[in-house]
């Protein structure tokens, strides 16, 4: 049974992947992700229902657009995936409880601006809004009127740090070094960890970072790249590993 339901938090995963990544590209680029029919990027057909299907319209064509049958994007269908995934590993990590609920919305936080970060280079002030307001109700509910306060701490702690990091940066290397998106992102991240886990997560983002900077560099001269979908895995790797500062402290202290 056990299985079944993390089977079912896949497929579930499949299909809201497609709609977290239509809400980060839409959101980005302005368009209604509601009303609008979704078309191809190439040809700009209007796509039929059975061109949305998660992940198995993009095998059944090959991954080609049905109409002009150019490639499409493989962003759809690693979404669609990476949520498939993160919402099965939701369950087996927490079961149904109010710590599943909250983790669910990280994972659908994290595709969104993985989706509209990775395209447009854009973290959409709107879903940072709405997430910060979703994640408090849930701290609220979980940790009560106290832990709301913490975790407030704990974000404003973030992104004030984040902030003077940008401001540093900018001045070192006489251009942009940070996104606005990113320090505001750091604040959501700080009502679910402590400051001294935002740290962990901003060096292992960087560590991760490093080699895809290196090689893109090296292919396409690019000095630019989006650093949230660096900072969300890093810090879904923090959370899901159920680590805690107390934990690495004492690891630390056996060197």
């Amino acid at each position: 049974m056990e299985m079944l339901y993390v089977f079912c938090f896949f497929i579930m995963g499949l299909v809201f992947g497609s709609f977290f990544c239509c809400v980060g590209l839409r959101l980005s680029t302005n368009k209604n992700f509601i009303k609008e029919r979704s078309i191809c990027d190439k040809c700009y057909h209007t796509l039929a229902w059975y061109d949305l299907i998660p992940l198995i319209s993009f095998i059944s064509l090959k991954g080609r657009c049905r109409y002009c049958h150019e490639k499409v994007s493989l962003l759809n269908p690693f979404i669609e995936v990476a949520t498939g995934i993160l919402f099965a590993l939701s369950y087996y990590s927490f079961g149904f409880s109010l710590e599943l609920v909250l983790a669910l919305f990280l994972v659908a936080l994290s595709m969104i601006i993985f989706a509209s970060d990775l395209t447009y280079m854009i973290i959409p002030d709107e879903v940072i809004i709405f997430f910060s307001i979703v994640i408090i109700i849930l701290e609220f509910f979980l940790e009560g009127i106290e832990g709301v306060g913490l975790s407030l701490l704990s974000g404003l702690s973030l992104f004030f740090f984040m902030f003077c990091l940008m401001k540093l940066g900018n001045a070192l290397f006489k251009k942009e070094s940070l996104g606005g998106g990113d320090v505001k992102l750091f604040f959501v991240l700080g009502l679910i960890i402590d400051p001294f886990l935002g740290l962990v997560t901003i060096f292992l983002a960087s560590l991760i970072a490093l080699p895809v900077s290196l090689y893109l560099l090296y292919k396409n001269k690019e000095h630019m790249i989006p650093f949230g979908p660096f900072i969300l895995i890093a810090f879904l790797i923090v959370f899901f590993s159920k680590i805690t500062t107390s934990e690495i402290f004492d690891f630390l202290t056996l060197f």
